[in-house]
Order: C-alpha cells, then sequence, then structure tokens
C-alpha cells in the first residue's frame, strides 16, 4: 500500500499563466489561471502546477552551474511532428542532443524537457 499519492508536480517559473498555457496546449490539458500560480490538468490524472518565484533563473543544463534540478519526459508518436509543434508553442531546441529516441528541448521559462519515442 503506498504511503502518498502524488497529485501534482509544481515547477518554479517567472511567469504561471504563460507556462501553464504552453503545456496546456502541448498536452491538450485544462488551464487553470491565477494571480501567482496556475496549472493544466487532464480530465483524470496528475496536475502540473505552476508557481511564480521573484527573481527566477532558468537552470544552465547541460552545465551545472544552476542544474536543471528535475525535467519532464513527454511520450511521443512522431519525434519530428512533435518538435514541429512544440517550437510553435514557444519551446526552443536545446543544442544538446544526447541520445535519438529523445530530442531535449527548453520550455518558454527556461526549464528542459524531452520528447520521447513511445
Amino acid at each position: 500500500m503506498a504511503i502518498a499519492r502524488l497529485p501534482l508536480i509544481a515547477i518554479d517559473c517567472p511567469d504561471p499563466g504563460a507556462l501553464a498555457r504552453f503545456y496546456g496546449a502541448m498536452l491538450d490539458w485544462k488551464i487553470d489561471v491565477s494571480a501567482d500560480r496556475a496549472s493544466v490538468c487532464p480530465e483524470d490524472g496528475q496536475c502540473i502546477a505552476f508557481h511564480r518565484v521573484a527573481d527566477y533563473t532558468p537552470p544552465t543544463w547541460p552545465a551545472q552551474e544552476r542544474p536543471k534540478q528535475m525535467h519532464l519526459d513527454m511520450l511521443v508518436d512522431d519525434l519530428d511532428a512533435a518538435e514541429a509543434r512544440v517550437i510553435d508553442l514557444g519551446a526552443t531546441k536545446h543544442p544538446d542532443q544526447p541520445g535519438t529516441s529523445y530530442r531535449v528541448f527548453v520550455d518558454p521559462a527556461g526549464h528542459p524537457f524531452c520528447l520521447c519515442l513511445e
């Protein structure tokens, strides 16, 4: 029996609404925005929350001056199609691409995330 449940993942950022709209569009999840917090949630699962942090500084992955601390892996059927769509939403493809079955991107607030073949 589990000790706890994981209802959401919280991510620090400078603009919670902008990041919620980015991930909400990518995942086709419901977006909820308030002044200093926002979230995206599917109909029947866990949520991702975004919290405003004053003087937010993004990670410098793969350098370790400011480690990534966390990242999200998103499963996709077609890397090329998914790449085009997340770039249209505001992601940036990271210059360091260490694998072939996944691609590393940076969200609009500077967090690295991966699109991975299922």
